[in-house]
């Protein structure tokens, strides 16, 4: 966030309104924080001036003092204390403590805390939800000296066996902030004398590794060969897969390294002498398979299943997106898993807030609606690279045709907000006259759920309803008579709240796009019999999909070697049907497909010949 200096682009001094507002915002994000706390960062008399940077972060000070409160996306969702503010009230977020100094290194050097470096207490992990503010404090020091975004829930951590990334870091001591507008500022003096060894922008990485192995001269010798020193690059996104603390943390970060999907797969080095090793990685718990199942959703998610592709059955998420993200070797049974069945799972995952699914009652299927790509568990995952599979060219000259045909097609459903919904947008500060997603819809309505704290506190899975977001979800919708709700099971928001929207559909091929009103209409290919016994194919609606009905009449006729002819349709301006003599209902459907990169579920066939 703040890793890089900036110079705030434009600076202003709040009204009493807003700075009202401020404190309001504040004591509501704040869990810890008393009345009093919010008047000690925030004083009620005191002038507080709003710095806006060029990457949209908003930072409020006090003026002639130091920064109190950023917010990370202007928009009052996501606003932190900064360590300023922290060291005037320390427990005004709840925090994680270190399990030693020597943590704090990589902390203040940009990195996020990974649950290995946290000392848990005697009475177990504290309770938090994923995306709440919590700070980072070293043992023996009150003062915190980073805040950030916890990236799961404490029963997700748990179920991780603590493993993974606890805190993605937005500012900590030392960073861009702190230096350009707080100076060198330390609450007391000999702040940070145990945190801070080195300067760690000019302290190498082997000047770290010394410092830390001069510290435990009793540490066995052969721990020094347990972890590979981490590389630190441009490739690494700012995010340190640590070997710090070697005295303390040394076999939990070992353990953490070989936690990521890619240490599921079966090893390559299986000696001959142990033939029965092969034999028990197929063979795995339950509370693995559904530990495997998240990972290998979230590596499909990120990796294969596209927005332009939903909505989606859930048999087909299954076997051409989620199966092969398991690693090489891993035998993978919906049925072997606490969820028993693939649409218990589905909606589990949409109780969550990760996905959004409905249950299509005449398939008797669940079906993938869409995915909510900012929520925590998507952010917070690193997808697997898997080397490209080496394809034969020479086996099928036109393939990378084919392919590069089926890159030009893309086919988005949009939603636009209605007079329905239009509250919901402007309580979060979202352009209601903006196209949006499936996944960005219900991240609207998350955000607005989040902002008015209406997730039911006894049933994490319920939401309450308060008078705006009733109106949005019912109005209209219910019978006289009939009583509103007043709650809605997480799974079933995202797709109440999109039924409420106006349905677009958008589609590009090369440089040609087109926004259109309604769902997206398919392309009808219908063979019938005329006069004579003889068979005629009819294609209708290629306009919807940007293609010219008379350019494609003049290719077909030369591919399938027979007569074509176009005709508008009676009472469509602008539609027109595109008809070729004979039975070529199949084939025309494969090359609309292979060629022109039509999905399949947009064509419509009926050959009234076979009646």
């Amino acid at each position: 966030m703040f890793k890089k200096s900036a110079e705030a682009k434009s600076l202003q001094r709040l009204s009493g309104a807003d700075k009202k507002k401020l404190r309001r915002i504040a004591k509501e994000r704040f869990s810890n924080a008393s009345d009093a706390d919010i008047d000690v960062i925030l004083p009620p008399k005191a002038e507080i001036t709003l710095a806006k940077y060029p990457n949209r972060v908003y930072v409020y000070s006090i003026e002639g003092e130091f920064p109190m409160i950023f917010d990370v996306d202007g928009r009052g969702t996501q606003i932190f204390p900064t360590v300023f503010a922290l060291w005037k009230v320390p427990d005004l977020l709840p925090a994680f403590l270190l399990k030693g100094g020597e943590v704090s290194h990589f902390i203040i050097g940009g990195a996020d805390l990974m649950f290995p470096g946290i000392r848990i207490a005697s009475e177990g992990l504290p309770s938090f939800l994923a995306g709440q503010p919590w700070s980072v404090k070293v043992p023996g020091n009150p003062a915190p000296i980073a805040v950030g975004t916890t990236t799961m829930s404490s029963g997700e951590a748990l179920k991780a066996g603590l493993r993974g990334k606890a805190l993605r870091i937005a500012h900590y001591y030392r960073d861009s902030l702190w230096e350009s507008v707080g100076g060198h500022y330390v609450p007391n003096e000999g702040f940070l004398e145990d945190v801070v060894i080195e300067d760690p922008e000019i302290a190498s990485a082997s000047q770290i590794s010394d410092a830390s192995e001069g510290a435990s001269g009793n540490r066995h010798e052969d721990l020094t060969n347990e972890v590979e020193e981490s590389d630190v690059g441009p490739d690494t996104g700012g995010q340190i897969e640590i070997d710090a603390p070697k005295d303390v943390a040394r076999n939990e970060v070992s353990e953490e390294l070989t936690s990521d999907l890619s240490g599921l797969k079966v090893s390559e080095h299986i000696s001959a002498e142990e033939p029965s090793l092969e034999k028990e990685q197929h063979v795995l718990s339950n509370e693995e398979i559904d530990i495997l199942l998240e990972k290998c959703l979230l590596q499909a998610l990120h990796t294969t299943v596209k927005d332009k592709d939903l909505p989606m059955p859930g048999s087909t998420l299954w076997s051409n997106h989620v199966l092969p993200c398991r690693p090489s070797g891993i035998t993978l049974d919906i049925k072997k898993s606490s969820h028993k069945k693939l649409s218990k799972w589905l909606q589990s995952k949409s109780s969550s807030g990760l996905i959004s699914v409905k249950e299509d009652k005449y398939k008797k299927e669940v079906v993938l609606l869409a995915v909510n790509r900012v929520h925590p568990e998507y952010t917070s995952f690193k997808p697997e690279k898997r080397l490209p599979e080496n394809v034969d060219q020479t086996l099928d000259p036109s393939a990378a045709d084919v392919r590069q045909s089926k890159l030009q097609l893309e086919v988005v459903e949009i939603y636009k907000p209605s007079t329905h919904v239009n509250p919901i947008f402007m309580s979060v500060g979202a352009d209601i006259g903006h196209y949006y997603t499936a996944s960005e819809a219900a991240d609207i309505v998350f955000r607005y759920i989040e902002k008015e704290n209406l997730v039911k506190p006894m049933n994490k899975a319920m939401v309450v309803l308060d008078a705006t977001l009733c109106d949005a979800l019912y109005k209209g919708a219910i019978k006289k008579g009939s009583s509103y709700p007043t709650e809605i099971h997480k799974k079933d928001l995202g797709a109440t709240f999109l039924n409420r929207m106006q349905v677009h559909h958008r589609v590009s091929r090369g440089n040609d796009v087109a926004v259109r009103k309604g769902a997206m209409k398919p392309i009808q290919i219908m063979t019938e019999r005329r006069q004579g016994n003889k068979k005629v194919t009819k294609v209708s609606g290629v306009e919807t999909f940007l293609l010219d009905a008379e350019s494609l009449a003049s290719e077909l006729q030369k591919k399938f070697a027979c007569s074509t002819s176009v005709a508008e349709l009676p009472g469509k301006k602008g539609q027109h049907e595109v008809l070729v003599q004979g039975g070529v209902i199949d084939n025309l459907a494969k090359h609309l497909i292979e060629h022109y990169g039509i999905p399949k579920r947009y064509i419509e066939v009926l050959d009234k010949t076979r009646r």
